[in-house]
């Protein structure tokens, strides 16, 4: 019996493990990295502001509740997206759409993420878990705006919009417009290179009635949109950096993604996407990554303790 049963148990939780990659290649987990910079440059300025030490704790809390929110809109948005990626040829190998992953799985995951999330924002405030269903709702509107209005990337710019500004309530308990400056120039960076990335699918959303900025006005249209979400968020950045009183280094940081947004819209152009995905994955990794490395630099030179 007993040798008989471990072949069973090994390829019950072989099946598991299997479910749970497929999952996070559903939910592209590796993309948190885009987000989670700005939430901890949020957090991390909090800290130093008001006591000038790191608060371990809060940050894993942060972290949990970030990584917790995408990952349920991601998953809810590839459930409700199943049928429109099924028909689009560039998205339909996407697990949901294969048969990897089952809608039921991908209902599961999602509600473990959103459980997480709220349990984060319950242990770090009262005023986070009040808050927290306001960030939930625009990640799951996000996957219906398509179906409604030419612009769900400003849906998408508004849902990312909650990063920094939950990342500062975490940490204070209280609003800060400050956040509010950090997280309108991380929602117009995203909901900008979102316009870029919609470019890919104008042949198949105007034929499957998908509707989105490049859908309606064009690739050009789009693309000098993003260029202007783009110059307005290195505006907020600025503003930011003022309001905050950051130092040298972080001025340093808004010099990098200046030329980082220089150079992503000098590679994409409406004769050529060819380089679309570099714009968009290393270009805007790159953004998120080198603004936390100059700004944590900043606010230790500063004065922030470990």
């Amino acid at each position: 019996m007993t040798a008989e049963a471990s072949p069973v148990t090994g390829g019950s939780g072989g099946a598991a493990t299997g479910r749970v990659r497929a999952f996070l290649r559903l939910v592209m987990i590796e993309h948190s990295v885009f987000a989670l910079p700005f939430a901890y440059i949020a957090s991390l300025t909090a800290m130093f502001l008001e006591d000038g030490g790191i608060q371990w704790g809060t940050l894993l809390l942060v972290t949990v509740a970030m990584v917790g929110l995408r990952t349920f809109a991601m998953a809810a948005n590839r459930v409700i997206d199943r049928e429109i990626d099924a028909r689009n040829p560039r998205t339909a190998g996407r697990e949901i759409v294969t048969g990897a992953v089952s809608v039921r799985t991908a209902w599961t995951g999602a509600l473990i993420a959103l459980a997480a999330f709220l349990g984060a924002a319950a242990l770090l405030n009262p005023l986070c878990l009040v808050l927290a269903p306001v960030a939930v709702v625009p990640m799951v509107v996000y996957p219906y705006g398509k179906r409604f209005t030419d612009f769900p990337h400003a849906i998408l710019g508004l849902a990312q919009a909650m990063g920094p500004i939950g990342g500062w309530l975490a940490v204070t308990g209280a609003w800060s417009w400050d956040a509010v400056l950090l997280g309108l120039a991380v929602g117009l960076w995203i909901g900008g290179f979102d316009l870029i990335y919609a470019c890919q699918d104008v042949t198949s959303d105007r034929a499957g009635g998908v509707r989105s900025v490049p859908a309606r006005f064009g690739i050009a249209g789009a693309l000098n949109g993003a260029r202007a979400c783009h110059v307005v968020t290195l505006g907020l950045l600025a503003w930011y950096a003022a309001a905050t009183g950051g130092g040298p280094l972080l001025w340093v940081g808004l010099g990098m993604v200046a030329i980082a947004f220089a150079y992503e819209h000098s590679i994409v152009g409406p004769r050529d996407l060819s380089r679309l995905n570099r714009a968009f994955f290393t270009v805007n990794g790159f953004v998120g990554i080198s603004l936390f490395v100059c700004a944590l630099a900043d606010l230790l030179v500063r004065g922030l303790t470990f």
